[in-house]
């Protein structure tokens, strides 16, 4: 089997606009503008993220008659010509799970990859929302799997972006549902820390704790391997008015409500708790090129995320994985055995578990994101 593939892009509906960095990012050519003062500026649209090697189909109510989420191999596969469109990862990693994801994954967790990589570019403030964590996703859901993600900054607008994230002290159920039930935007996020960021801070969020991505906020997002949302804005701030089943996901506002942890915390415990801190892994003879992790075993063990940099060569040793790099700025080479491919900014390669092992070359930055440990 094939080790070493390139996947497509996946662009998929949300509820809010934006993409035009993304679009900027991955080099797209530019084709839809606006007017912004005295010059045009890319329009942002309602497909403003990217799932990045995705095996887990979207869901959005309204849109059932579409599938959206699933990643395409786009090179690596044997007799798979440039520009030719090729099978969904998925179905490449159906006929050998085992060689793809390992088999002690497979026996644990069957051929689901375990995890989701999405690009999200925030043209608008997200909703105010939630995710499951594992047990009301298994009770409620009826899902092996909740919602916990992570966030590593790639911009911040010049500086004027920021996240809202956890509790502050206080905030109870019946105060939340009673900002709830009037639509008190102002008054739910006065009840969430307000934090700006910068490239290259990373956060993680666990299920159950509240939260929104701000306005011009451009990030990659690793989680679990659904699209569980739980939503307390009935409109989104750009005017949306939302399905009621994209607020509740069906299981009707009370239950919705259940969803949220109230614990609340300072903003020093909420750094404390979810704030990533790099720790150095790896790095080369004359450490030019090292890799950092940053969502690791530390904060969770569903899935971690290290960064790469490499500034000649770079072997990253066999971790036993399935393994998904997206090269967040630079370019250069890629290599596992016999097998080679070019990569550039905003391109997306998946590793086998039973790749011999990984050489990196060039002058280049790289997310490393894996599923969880076995």
């Amino acid at each position: 089997m094939a080790y070493l593939l390139k996947t497509s892009e996946t662009r998929v509906w949300r509820t809010y606009r934006g993409g035009a960095s993304l679009d900027r990012w991955q080099g797209r050519v530019q084709k839809h503008f606006i007017a912004h003062g005295a010059r045009l500026v890319r329009a942002d649209g309602m497909f403003p993220e990217d799932w990045a090697a995705s095996t887990t189909r979207a869901v959005n109510p309204g849109r059932e008659d579409i599938v959206e989420g699933l990643s395409r191999v786009v090179a690596g596969l044997p007799g798979l010509e440039p520009g030719q469109e090729g099978p969904l990862l998925a179905d490449v990693i159906a006929q050998d799970p085992a060689g793809f994801l390992g088999e002690a994954h497979v026996r644990r967790f069957g051929v689901q990859a375990g995890f989701l990589v999405k690009l999200i570019d925030a043209g608008e403030r997200l909703t105010i929302q939630v995710h499951p964590d594992r047990q009301y996703a298994r009770e409620v859901l009826n899902s092996s799997y909740g919602k916990a993600e992570s966030w590593y900054i790639l911009d911040n607008a010049g500086g004027k972006a920021c996240l809202y994230l956890g509790f502050k002290p206080g905030i109870t159920r019946e105060r939340w549902k009673s900002l709830f039930e009037a639509q008190d935007i102002e008054g739910m996020l006065a009840c969430l820390h307000r934090i700006t960021v910068r490239p290259g801070d990373s956060w993680f969020v666990a299920g159950g704790v509240p939260h929104a991505i701000g306005e011009g906020c451009f990030l990659a997002e690793v989680q679990e391997p659904t699209d569980y949302t739980m939503r307390v804005e009935l409109v989104t701030p750009g005017g949306l008015h939302i399905d009621e089943r994209q607020c509740h996901q069906g299981v009707g506002y009370e239950r919705m409500l259940d969803c949220f942890h109230y614990e609340g915390h300072t903003l020093e415990e909420t750094e404390a708790l979810w704030k990533a801190w790099p720790r150095r892994e790896l790095e080369s003879e004359k450490g030019a090129s090292y890799v950092d992790a940053l969502i690791d075993g530390r904060l969770t063990k569903l899935f971690s995320l290290r960064a790469v940099e490499v500034r000649d060569t770079l072997t990253l040793p066999s971790s036993g994985q399935m393994g998904l790099f997206i090269t967040i700025s630079g370019a250069g080479e890629m290599f596992c055995g016999a097998e080679h491919l070019p990569i550039r900014q905003g391109e997306v390669v998946v590793t086998g578990a039973g790749a011999p092992g990984l050489q990196v070359r060039g002058d280049l930055r790289l997310l490393w994101c894996q599923g969880p440990r076995v």
